[in-house]
């Protein structure tokens, strides 16, 4: 019988979400390349806003340089997406090493964030949204 062969490199996987995003994120030791649906994070959130964001943890935790991050992302948009991976790079630090989650929790990054789409209401164009009043 054909022997598996294991990963001998020790992988720590988490979920982050944000809006209607998800990101299913994968945390191994090396270099700090990061990769999201297989493109550069740089190339894909395009935005330097959005890539400071997303690389906060690594910023609060100074260990930018000693993780490789592969990371699926979907639903949402763009920013929410930046969130997503943000709130799942926070958790994976967290499980990697515990003395991370005070620095973390401090910068509340490993709260996920509540805000939602409001969603519309019948009458109205939009959730709040109403057509011009008219007197006459």
């Amino acid at each position: 019988m054909a022997e598996k062969k294991s990963k001998a490199v020790s992988q720590i996987i988490s979920t982050g979400r944000r809006k209607k995003s998800i990101a299913r994120v994968r945390l191994f030791p090396g270099t700090g390349k990061c990769v999201v649906n297989g493109r550069d994070m740089g190339e894909y959130l395009q935005r330097d806003t959005l890539l400071l964001v997303a690389r906060q943890p690594f910023e609060i935790t100074s260990t930018g340089e000693k993780y490789d991050v592969i990371a699926r992302v979907h639903g949402g948009g763009i920013s929410g997406q930046a969130g997503a991976l943000c709130h799942g790079i926070a958790r994976a630090l967290v499980r990697a090493d515990e003395q991370f989650k005070p620095e973390l929790k401090k910068a509340g990054l490993l709260t996920r964030d509540p805000r939602m789409k409001e969603r519309k209401k019948y009458g109205l164009k939009k959730a709040r949204k109403a057509s011009q009043f008219s007197k006459r």
